[in-house]
């Protein structure tokens, strides 16, 4: 057994909206092994994005965020700011979905690349824009020299997305959080983020956790998937089986909705309906509303825990058949 990068036993949120509480992310466990790359995936409204804000502070004062969040060990849920700094950018770097909102537009790309090798590797400034220029190089950009002294505005969405996986490598991260990094980009731009994405996970070992809609990006990147659904895991498995023997429903549903590279041309199924929203959740099972295979009787009756489906595979519907496990510590794939 290898120690865990990082482990989240029950990690529980919930938003204080000044009536009431609502819960938007339902006692979930994971561990993510040091190199390994694990997807999660999902629709809009799933918990994807939230476990990580969660997990590393940066929710707001309206979350209330309980569990536990061990990186090497080590309790960092509820660290003051001044410790999770530290953390944030050094140990754990994550991409946002759009980096035009993360960048500062009034200050040079150089600026805050410079910022982040000064704050994280402690360089003089003359040395971190020599490494600034370098890690431009590293992620695929032309005339690394020019960029540094633009601003956010002159470049395009696929290099601005560059920039900001750069700056997330500046502190070289045990663990890269690459939140929809190919979203609004095109195809050819997105198959580049990709690439440079894989070519620094191989040059550097570092883990990653891919957050995606769409189960082709996880496919090129992943080792281990996890599907969400309504702020809890559904199924979790290798990547190669969830693409050849998915248990879920909801799992199911989003293949079905993934247009075919070869073979005949057939018409794409989507899922009726929309994930429920968190204060609006429907008894039994969350999906059942939206599943074609749902029973009132058993899927209405309660939550589906996880259930063994498979060496290293589980899933959490009432409809399979497997061994129940204890909570989602199935989530740990030795």
């Amino acid at each position: 057994m290898v120690d865990p990068l990082i482990r989240i036993d029950g990690l529980t949120i919930d938003f204080d909206t000044g009536r009431s509480s609502i819960r938007a992310l339902h006692e979930l466990d994971l561990e993510i092994k040091k190199g390994e790359a694990i997807g999660i995936v999902g629709e809009s409204g799933s918990g994807k994005s939230i476990t990580w804000l969660g997990a590393l502070g940066l929710l707001g004062s309206r979350a209330h965020v309980s569990g536990s969040v061990r990186l090497d060990g080590r309790e960092i849920l509820g660290l003051g700011e001044r410790e999770m700094a530290a953390i944030r950018g050094k140990r754990i770097a994550m991409i946002f979905q759009d980096p035009t909102s993360s960048l500062n537009p009034v200050h040079r790309i150089g600026r805050q690349l410079v910022e982040s090798l000064v704050i994280h590797r402690g360089m003089s400034e003359r040395s971190a824009m020599a490494e600034a220029r370098r890690l431009l190089e590293r992620v695929q950009i032309a005339a690394p020299s020019q960029r540094l002294s633009e601003y956010p505005h002159e470049l395009s969405g696929g290099m601005n997305q560059r920039v900001m996986i750069a700056m997330a490598l500046a502190g070289e991260p045990d663990l890269l959080i690459a939140d929809e990094p190919t979203t609004a980009l095109d195809v050819t731009i997105q198959a580049q983020i990709l690439e440079v994405l894989k070519e620094m996970r191989r040059e550097t070992g570092m883990g990653l956790v891919i957050i995606s809609h769409d189960l082709g990006i996880v496919a090129e990147l992943a080792d281990r998937v996890m599907v969400m659904y309504a702020g809890r895991p559904v199924e979790v498995s290798p990547v190669d089986r969830i693409f050849d023997a998915p248990r879920h429903p909801y799992t199911r549903g989003l293949l079905a909705a993934l247009p075919e590279i070869d073979g005949t041309l057939e018409r794409l199924v989507a899922i009726p309906g929309q994930v429920p929203e968190p204060h609006a959740l429907p008894p039994g099972c969350p999906f059942a509303p939206r599943c074609a295979e749902a029973k009132a009787e058993i899927c209405n009756a309660a939550i589906p825990a996880m259930r063994t489906v498979g060496t290293d595979h589980a899933a959490a519907c009432e409809m399979i058949h497997g061994s129940t496990t204890a909570r989602q510590r199935v989530l740990a794939v030795a």
